[in-house]
């Protein structure tokens, strides 16, 4: 459904006279009860002020998104209202909010995180914000709307977001576009695929598989009329449906740096034709470097990004329980976390959802790798390296407990197991090949497995313990220099593999205590964002006008630590941006390891703040390391000519 579509003569106002937030709230809460669009009005607003509590919805610019996904919205919608004096929203720039918007959202699907960023995408246009508030009516308000939405998104017709633009055309080409945490980059790269072939002259289609699933999802009518299908993913997607059809298969920053030369692999017919059973594609190498190293690189991340729901959500709630007992001055001895029975409650819940980051991370790699059969198979390698099981001891030994390292192994282990099983009984008829994924794979898997990590967990359990040890015996000045080194790390590549590695590293370290190590690998991603942001509102000569607007949208995604938001900016002037990045987020790491700063949770951003210990310190360290980027890329950046 397009924004025009949300919007109703009844739920828009103009020139509108008003003093505060509040008002400005209550007025937009009243458009939408008016249009019969709320099931509750009162339940609403208290969704609406929780979410005005956790953090402004002011964008900058002069714009506000005040948004809220609530049992009490009977019907989607959008209301606005353009402020002639404009209001103090709390904006991270400082300036008055004149264009107010508020999406009312069910609480199925994530059609206000769609609109969200629908509205932000259209509204760069500063043409478009100027007309809106020169409306003088909701009649010319929803046309100006309609018109930009028809030019930015010429080829879609009036459907919901959530089902796609499934409009039963044909496309001459289809795209899947899917990073590990499906944040930034999954739809970074659709975007630069379908704005190039727009200029090149071809139609495109492209599918997201974001954080909440896939998003415009290809049919089967669309796949078989396409002349072929550019995969640029650094996480499996589902590619059976594509058989026999010409396939690009690359990473997701090639779909975002290098969109020309993966639609010419299709439209010039040098994209191999894709057979399921056996993976027969060729790789676009040359384009993306799908060798053996970004194979192995896309495995890992695809584990990681099916267990960082379980080490997010276990990681908070423990840490709350913490947070429960330091206020309730519990000492800190054994019990701690578990001394009231509020701190219990949450650490017993979070501890449920982490003891299955182990299972989840081999068992999603082995998955990634032998497809369905070695999920099972790496489910139990990596429980056994949880438990630590040895041929000595079967029952257990936590002396022999690999931890996170075994995990990995079990992962890659249990994938390569399945697909030798399935290469020695490729003999078996054809009217036996059904017991293969039921029968034979589960028992002789899960078997081999289990006798692989007996084998193991000794050696990596020795080693997991050694590093472990030299973790927490590192004076303070080692400490330093290790969060200077992880979180400078975050900021080379900006979600490549420099940033995954330390950021997996950073995980690894919650599972052995290391909360200090996250504390500083978040740090440094949360930094570059906010430095450019700092920059493009203090340097205003050194970058165009462009930049600046989005600039503005930096602070709030440093804030939320996607480190991507920068990525444009390093694109375009990476001698200059990308080593101020990387010194100001060494500086806030090494001051969070200075200050003792702990984080429990793997993601978050400001909004882990609460659980963060040492909160005090971790924000000095913030303040500081964007401060030291923002500074270097004023001193770096040349002057806008």
């Amino acid at each position: 459904m397009r924004i025009s579509d949300l919007l109703k003569t009844t739920t828009v106002k103009t020139g509108m006279q008003i003093s505060s937030r509040e008002e400005a709230i209550d007025m937009l809460i009243d458009l939408h009860d008016k249009a019969g669009n709320l099931k509750d009005k009162d339940q609403y607003k208290e969704g609406i002020l929780a979410r005005e509590a956790s953090g402004t919805t002011a964008i900058g610019d002069g714009i506000a998104i005040p948004h809220a996904k609530s049992e009490a919205v009977k019907n989607a919608g959008l209301a606005a209202i353009t402020v002639s004096e404009g209001i103090d929203y709390g904006a991270p720039d400082g300036k008055p909010s004149n264009l107010v918007f508020m999406i009312a959202a069910p609480v199925d699907g994530d059609l206000h995180l769609e609109v969200l960023s629908r509205l932000m995408t259209i509204l760069m246009d500063m043409e478009l914000r100027e007309e809106l508030l020169g409306a003088a009516d909701a009649d010319e308000f929803i046309n100006a709307i309609d018109r930009k939405e028809k030019e930015r998104y010429p080829e879609e017709d009036t459907v919901a977001f959530e089902k796609g633009h499934e409009t039963g055309r044909n496309y001459d080409i289809l795209a899947v576009t899917a990073c590990p945490t499906g944040i930034a980059h999954t739809y970074m790269a659709a975007e630069a695929l379908e704005k190039k072939a727009r200029e090149m002259g071809y139609s495109l289609k492209a599918e997201t598989n974001g954080s909440g699933g896939a998003k415009n999802v290809l049919t089967p009518e669309e796949i078989d009329a396409a002349d072929g299908i550019i995969i640029a993913a650094d996480k499996n997607v589902e590619m059976v449906r594509f058989d026999g059809k010409r396939v690009c298969k690359t990473n997701v920053s090639a779909g975002i740096n290098k969109p020309e030369e993966l639609i010419n692999m299709i439209v010039e017919g040098k994209a191999p034709v894709y057979h399921y059973e056996g993976e027969k594609t060729t790789s676009a190498e040359s384009i993306g470097g799908e060798g053996i190293g970004h194979k192995i690189y896309k495995h890992l991340m695809n584990g990681v990004s099916y267990m960082l729901p379980f080490v997010i959500g276990g990681g908070i709630l423990i840490a709350l329980a913490f947070l429960i007992d330091t206020i309730a001055g519990a000492p800190r001895d054994g019990n701690f976390g578990t001394y009231t029975q509020a701190a219990a409650f949450f650490k017993t819940i979070g501890g449920a959802a982490f003891s299955f980051m182990m299972p989840v991370l081999a068992g999603y790699i082995a998955r990634s790798i032998a497809d369905r059969p070695g999920l099972a198979v790496g489910f139990v390698g990596g429980y056994i390296a949880t438990i630590g099981c040895t041929f000595a001891n079967i029952g257990g030994d936590s002396a022999a407990v690999s931890g996170f390292i075994g995990a990995l192994i079990a992962g890659f282990a249990g994938g390569f197991i399945v697909l030798l099983l399935k290469k020695v009984f490729s003999f078996l008829p054809e009217s036996l090949e059904n017991m293969m994924p039921v029968l034979i794979i589960p028992l002789l898997g899960v078997l081999l497995m289990g006798a692989f990590m007996c084998l193991i967990n000794p050696v990596v359990g020795a080693l997991n313990t050694a590093i472990t040890d030299g973790l927490n015996s590192m004076g303070s000045t080692s400490q330093i220099l290790l969060g200077c080194l992880l979180a400078g790390m975050m900021a080379i590549d900006m979600g490549g593999p420099f940033n995954k590695a330390a950021y997996v590293f950073g995980t690894a370290a919650i599972a052995s205590g290391g909360f200090n190590i996250m504390a500083a690998v978040m740090i440094g991603g949360m930094v570059p964002p906010i430095a450019i942001a700092l920059a493009t509102t203090f340097f205003k000569s050194k970058f165009t006008e462009d930049e600046k607007k989005a600039g503005v949208v930096n602070y709030i995604m440093g804030l939320c630590f996607i480190t991507e938001g920068a990525i444009p900016f390093a694109a375009a002037d990476p001698v200059r941006v990308i080593p101020s990045c990387i010194v100001g987020s060494a500086v806030a790491g090494g001051i969070s390891m200075a200050m003792g700063c702990t984080l429990r949770a793997p993601h978050g951003g400001i909004f882990v703040f609460p659980v963060v210990g040492h909160v005090g310190g971790y924000l000095i360290a913030l303040i500081v390391g964007s401060v030291v980027g923002m500074i270097l890329l004023g001193i770096l950046k040349k002057k806008v000519k």
